[in-house]
């Protein structure tokens, strides 16, 4: 695709897409000087070169709140203006979301593409997405970000000629591609709600199997790909990018005590992660919030540490809200990269405020047996056999038992059903609580030799 064709292609409002081997100017607005402010430019910078992006420039505004209009102040609009003529950028990428409007009017000054952090994202997900399911989530979140900045541009709709109550050829244009838009986010939902309904039985095959399964999640590049591979074995892809993995990737091995698991890799998370890729990504995330116990992959390495802490135990009380969720172990991985007093600093910190923790590297293979021993700790406390007694009124809950766990039995009486399951200890604990609150559930507890209490 041409330059000009390139242009066009904006003009007409289609996104702003990231084609790789572009030289961009980065900017971001910034409340305060701190660090972790100074890394989420740094993480710009890596975002785009893991886009295949020539970063040309770096500018960084101070101000109270964004402008309204275009979101840096009008006088740093017209310098970046200058700065692109000078540097010749073909685009200009944003560390925050724009909006509609914004993007709109820093186009129409700077004259090239204006790329904020959400496209980006978008972008690099388009590029490294693998599987069909995954292309489709990325497919839908592109749509529904595009819809509401559709638009048509000051040379399209001013020759239209028409006043009020007309309506020319390219205000039609926009409408046609609106529905076109809409008409396709509707058909890849479809799709979407069948392969998460698909997801759904192979779940229960997994529960029915009584495999735990360990979910390995945290911040982007942090290593999470890397200790799949040294824990399994196994040839998972490794990259030094950001969201080298898009796709779960499951992987089965023995723990110490002669227990099968599958440990499972999902994508990195990231700060200002995109509402948009939240839902995009129901079928990693799903890995996360169905497994019986979760590595949490710290980089001991990163300045960022704790704010990465932050923003994974954000994503994963939206993941979770108030339901049940399973415990987590924390993995701090790279310990063979600390060297200065700062590095030893932080690392004093993590030992006193985070907890369950194992120190690794994976890159090296360092205590990766203590590691194992704990996951096998905490996954020997994880599952007990109940009995509950489920009034007819409430027969939805012999599915949900099922989607939960193991059914051993299910007896149908005259006045209610009666199942034996082996749960995990969270969901256990949710049905207790249900119990409580006086749903009709009966609960009671089956030791090894049979015994109910």
């Amino acid at each position: 695709m041409s330059e000009r064709e390139r242009w066009i292609e904006d003009r007409e409002g289609r996104r702003a897409r990231v084609y790789g081997r572009e030289r961009a100017i980065l900017v971001g607005v910034v409340q305060h000087n701190a660090p972790e402010e100074r890394e989420a430019m740094e993480e710009l910078i890596e975002l785009s070169r893991t886009a295949g992006v020539e970063v040309l420039r770096v500018i960084v505004q101070r101000r109270a709140q964004p402008d309204p209009s275009t979101f840096i102040g009008r006088g740093k609009a017209e310098q970046l203006k200058a700065l692109v003529a000078q540097t010749g950028a073909d685009a200009v990428i944003f560390n925050d979301s724009l909006s509609p409007a914004q993007g709109r009017n820093l186009e129409e000054l700077l004259k090239v593409k204006v790329i904020d952090r959400v496209q980006l994202i978008l972008d690099i997900f388009a590029q490294r997405a693998q599987s069909k399911e995954a292309k489709l989530q990325v497919e839908l979140a592109q749509l529904e970000y595009l819809l509401p900045r559709l638009r048509g541009w000051g040379e399209a709709l001013g020759q239209l000629g028409g006043g009020i109550g007309t309506r020319g050829p390219g205000e039609t244009k926009l409408e046609l591609e609106r529905q076109a838009i809409k008409r396709r986010i509707h058909k890849l939902k479809r799709r979407l709600e069948e392969a998460k309904r698909e997801r759904q039985l192979r779940r229960r095959l997994r529960a029915k199997r009584a495999v735990p399964e360990v979910a390995i999640v945290g911040y982007t590049n942090t290593g999470k790909s890397t200790l799949l591979r040294a824990l399994c074995d196994t040839d998972a892809f490794v990259e030094d990018k950001l969201f080298a993995t898009l796709d779960p990737k499951a992987r089965k091995r023995r723990l110490p005590d002669g227990r099968e698991v599958v440990f499972i890799d999902t994508v990195g998370f990231i700060r200002k992660l995109p509402h948009a890729l939240v839902p995009a990504f129901h079928a990693t995330l799903e890995a996360a919030r169905d497994a019986d116990l979760l590595i949490n992959v710290l980089d001991a390495s990163s300045r960022g540490l704790f704010e990465q802490l932050r923003t994974i135990q954000g994503v994963l009380s939206e993941l979770f809200g108030d339901g049940p969720r399973p415990p987590v172990l924390h993995a701090l991985n790279k310990i063979d990269k600390l060297q200065t007093p700062e590095d030893l600093a932080r690392l004093e910190r993590a030992r006193r405020e985070i907890h369950p923790l194992v120190e690794i590297s994976a890159q090296r293979g360092t205590n990766l047996d203590a590691l194992l021993e704990r996951v096998a700790e905490l996954l020997s406390t994880r599952r007990e056999t109940i009995r509950v007694e489920i009034p007819y009124a409430q027969a939805h809950w012999v599915e949900r038992l099922h989607d939960w766990g193991r059914v051993r039995q299910e007896r149908y009486d005259p006045d209610k059903i009666v199942v034996e399951a082996v749960l995990e200890r969270r969901h256990v604990e949710a049905l207790e609580k249900l119990s409580e609150r006086g749903n009709g559930l009966t609960l009671t507890h089956v030791h090894a030799d049979g015994a109910q209490s």
